[in-house]
């Protein structure tokens, strides 16, 4: 479970190399994809990398990295939250004649119901991270989560929102059971984050079967 210290880079590393932009010991994403950025070798080096790599005045969101930067970089924001990881065997479950997999032409519904919800950081291009399914109504979607890291041998669940029209009718727990199953019939196991504020969320992924590895912060600087 180590990679789960540093999943963004673990992930940059791996499965989404091909998302990945780099400059010496530092990475991140490409524009539009998502925010978050690591360090490989946390030192003044290092962050002079990511420095040249985002850009004065730039955000490094370094998402739960306990990398702690030189004195100059402004801190934006931290957040409290934790990690769990899913249970080893989920039960099995089918799509459902109303779940549906998300593609490009989705992209403005589902930026819309992020607007709408506030899941979470949720980008143009974030849907190339992996998997991403959908529940709709009336033809619109109202419903959606999603895969975003990906370090060896895991999966994070992510985006996980609903419409406030079509909550309490269980979309949200269908979603993260039916990606959970899935993310386990290729060998892999979920995971995830939810802030310590939004208990809602967290009492339902620990009656999915998730339970918390460790708390994190999430932490942003201001490049100087």
């Amino acid at each position: 479970m180590d990679v789960l210290d540093e999943p963004v880079l673990a992930s940059l590393r791996g499965r989404h190399a091909h998302l990945a932009r780099w400059c010496g010991t530092a990475a991140t994403y490409l524009p539009g994809v998502t925010t978050f950025a690591a360090v490989a070798e946390p030192g003044p080096a290092a962050w002079d990398d990511l420095a040249r790599l985002l850009g004065s005045g730039a955000l490094a969101d370094m998402f739960s990295s306990e990398a702690v930067p030189p004195p100059g970089w402004e801190p934006v924001f931290a957040l409290e939250a934790r990690q769990l990881i899913g249970p080893a065997e989920p039960a099995p479950v089918g799509l459902g004649a109303d779940v549906v997999e998300l593609g490009a032409a989705d992209v403005p519904a589902m930026l819309d119901l992020v607007a709408r919800t506030e899941p979470g950081p949720f980008w143009p291009r974030t849907r190339e991270l992996g998997t991403y399914l959908g529940i709709h109504e009336d033809g619109a979607l109202v419903a959606m989560a999603g895969e975003r890291l990906r370090p060896p041998g895991w999966t994070e669940i992510s985006a996980v929102c609903t419409a406030p029209g079509a909550r309490g009718r269980g979309h949200a727990a269908r979603l993260v059971r039916t990606l959970a199953g899935r993310i386990a019939a290729r060998g892999e196991r979920a995971f995830l984050h939810v802030t310590d504020t939004n208990t809602a969320a967290l009492g339902l992924y620990e009656r999915l079967g998730f339970r918390t590895r460790r708390p994190v912060t999430f932490r942003g600087h201001r490049v100087p």
